[in-house]
């Protein structure tokens, strides 16, 4: 059935990306850290394309549904530092160790979670909004976490900007990376039929952000956008010394 293996396989990824669609619909992020290496576990053919294919939907539902709020000054500027920032990337990675380079840059995003927990306030101003795109360059393309480094900034902000913001910054990502992997053969009717089979999973845990998210814009979206990307850090810096 669309190229999985049994009904079982299938519905454990379901479980899987339902449980992330509803973490990334609630707190903007933390999809790609929480599916991407159950999912490859479950199915190596799932990751990158099938995964990205499925999570497009969820980016466009959360940036349609809160799209009132999305930052589009700040994202110019992001999206301005992402780009330098993918390219410095791919050359980083035949320059150093991907090992290196995933311990340098989970200790980065660590290091702005501690500065946020000492309630120092980053302010969102274009130079620091240009690194944190570059940042989150250099770790989407060397170790697929290009959301903690952006994620930080704005976590002082309330819920339906980070969510609106984050989705939209993603949303363009997502486009830039299945037209990477159309060009070079690694999406085709394989990848297609298995994220077609990812979409019922992703449409019920967007459903359940909606109430998720609501309960944390009571007050709670910072400390769950600390402790994902703190999570994200931490994961980065094991993965890199294992």
């Amino acid at each position: 059935m669309l190229g999985y293996g049994s009904l079982n396989e299938w519905l454990v990824a379901s479980v899987i990306v339902m449980t992330g669609a509803a973490l990334q619909g609630s707190a903007g992020f933390g999809f790609a850290l929480l599916s991407a290496p159950i999912l490859g576990w479950v199915d190596p053919h799932l990751v990158p394309a099938p995964l990205i294919v499925a999570v497009t939907l969820l980016l466009a539902l959360t940036a349609w549904r809160e799209r009132s709020a999305v930052d589009l000054k700040g994202l110019g500027w992001v999206l301005g530092g992402r780009v330098p920032g993918t390219v410095l990337g791919a050359f980083a990675l035949k320059l150093l160790s991907e090992r290196a380079l995933t311990i340098v840059l989970g200790l980065l995003v660590l290091v702005a979670v501690g500065v946020s927990l000492r309630s120092v306030r980053l302010e969102r101003r274009p130079p620091l909004l240009v690194a944190a795109g570059v940042v989150s360059g250099l770790m989407g393309t060397t170790a697929a976490l290009g959301g903690p480094a952006v994620a930080v900034l704005y976590q002082h902000e309330r819920g339906a900007l980070v969510r609106a913001t984050l989705a939209t910054y993603f949303l363009v990502g997502a486009l830039m990376s299945m037209a990477a992997l159309a060009f070079v053969g690694r999406l085709g009717q394989r990848e297609l039929g298995l994220a077609l089979g990812l979409l019922p999973g992703i449409a019920l845990g967007f459903g359940g952000s909606r109430w998720t998210s609501r309960w944390l814009d009571r007050g709670y979206t910072r400390r769950a956008v600390l402790a994902i990307a703190g999570l994200a850090g931490l994961g980065s810096v094991i993965h890199g010394l294992v």
